[in-house]
């Protein structure tokens, strides 16, 4: 098995190993780093990994950056605002992916493309990790340093980079913003001469970033929230942002040590389903975010919950595209059940591609950044930073997360 570290390998492209002592690899040398930015092909993404704003930062840090031509389309960026800044902008695609020293990205990368690379470049992106088993033993059968985007640690010092809970910010706002687009009622409480039409009643699902956005989004709306959340520790911050709490006794439950909800037993899920159930009854709205890292999310809103429903009430389910918390949801799609419209739009971030691209490059900069030697103008490697080790999957043709590493060995 080989070691990750000490070794130095020059941006030259020879493949010379330098050692310097240290438990890091440095690209540098002659050349400059060559960072590449290829556009996103997968359907409907119009969300950019780096705006010119962080591209001409990239540049004044030495980087020789290289972006595909119409890589900014999407979030309405042009190639000029990249080559005013410094960039360069290629056609060529497959070069591109040859050539690059580091690229970055929104999403993972075709099987195909990872062929392209050259050994021992570096790939930054949402990867999956848990599920790609397949994509996981490619980079490594390459020789390619893997990040992945969702692995950022969630730290104080690492928040920055912490794309999951920018993109996850916007979702909780985009989710209401559907919700209310679905829904054959107004919001707010409005007083007329022709009467009074009530606020409407928002449920939300979990607390984490995005349903908390979800929920302050439909107080400013004028609605009146309830919200719940396994952990009850989040209830002071719930009402922070104006809703009412649902206590409902589960026993221990809590929160991991990287601040997301513990997996609750069975039993627990049941409790939780029938002690929502008269709240979802007199909902308009019911927005679920409960999702577990890593693992099939629970389901929370049942068939029969839903027909319990008022024909017009809308769901938003968050958790559609990794199986959902909504009995009946469809990934990607708006479908009626009962004479309720269960929404389960994929990509919810994607929906605001300017912001979320400002954000997600935000989040890409200061990664790539603090880990950026100034001296040498190159990123560097090193498993004994307190970010980087946790983010990387593979590296140096081997899987270096463990329990990545500990899933594909053991099938867990």
């Amino acid at each position: 098995m080989q070691e990750h570290g000490p070794r130095w390998r020059c941006a030259d492209n020879s493949g010379d190993l330098l050692t310097d002592g240290s438990n890091k690899q440095k690209y540098g040398g002659r050349h400059r780093m060559r960072i590449a930015i290829p556009k996103e092909t997968h359907p409907g993404e119009n969300r950019i990994p780096i705006t010119p704003a962080h591209a001409k930062r990239l540049v004044a840090m030495g980087a020789d950056l290289v972006v595909e031509a119409g890589m900014g389309s999407g979030s309405g960026f042009t190639d000029s605002e990249y080559t005013d800044v410094g960039a360069t902008v290629s056609n060529d695609r497959a070069e591109l992916f040859g050539s690059a020293d580091i690229l970055l990205r929104v999403r993972k990368p075709q099987l195909e493309e990872i062929g392209q690379m050259k050994r021992g470049a570096i790939h930054i992106s949402y990867l999956d990790p848990f599920n790609e088993h397949g994509l996981v033993n490619a980079f490594k059968d390459a020789g390619i340093t893997a990040i992945s985007m969702e692995m950022i640690p969630r730290t104080t010092r690492s928040q920055k980079m912490d794309a999951l809970s920018s993109q996850a910010n916007l979702a909780g706002y985009v989710m209401v913003i559907q919700a209310a687009t679905y829904l054959p009622r107004i919001f707010p409480m409005m007083m007329t001469p022709a009467g009074t039409l009530k606020p409407a009643n928002v449920f939300v699902i979990g607390a984490g970033v995005a349903g908390l956005q979800a929920i302050a989004t439909a107080k400013r709306l004028g609605a009146k929230v309830t919200a719940f959340d396994t952990r009850p520790v989040v209830a002071e911050q719930v009402r922070s942002v104006g809703a009412k709490f649902l206590e409902i006794d589960l026993g221990e439950t809590g929160e991991t040590a990287g601040g997301y909800a513990k997996e609750l037993t069975p039993e627990q899920v049941e409790k939780q389903r029938q002690a929502q159930k008269e709240v979802i009854a007199k909902s308009d709205v019911v927005i679920t975010t409960a999702q577990v890292f890593g693992r099939k999310p629970p389901v929370l809103v049942t068939r029969d919950m839903i027909e319990g429903m008022a024909t017009g009430s809308v769901i938003v389910d968050m958790a559609a595209e990794t199986g959902g918390n909504v009995e009946g949801s469809v990934p990607n799609e708006v479908v009626e059940i009962d004479g309720v419209t269960v929404i389960g739009k994929g990509n919810l971030a994607g929906e605001v591609a300017r912001d979320a691209s400002q954000m997600y490059s935000a989040n890409l900069f200061n990664l790539v950044e603090d880990s950026w030697n100034e001296e040498d103008k190159a990123f560097v490697i090193d498993f004994e930073h307190d970010i980087l080790p946790g983010c990387i999957i593979t590296h140096g043709g081997e899987v270096t997360n463990e329990t990545i590493k500990n899933i594909l060995e053991g099938g867990a």
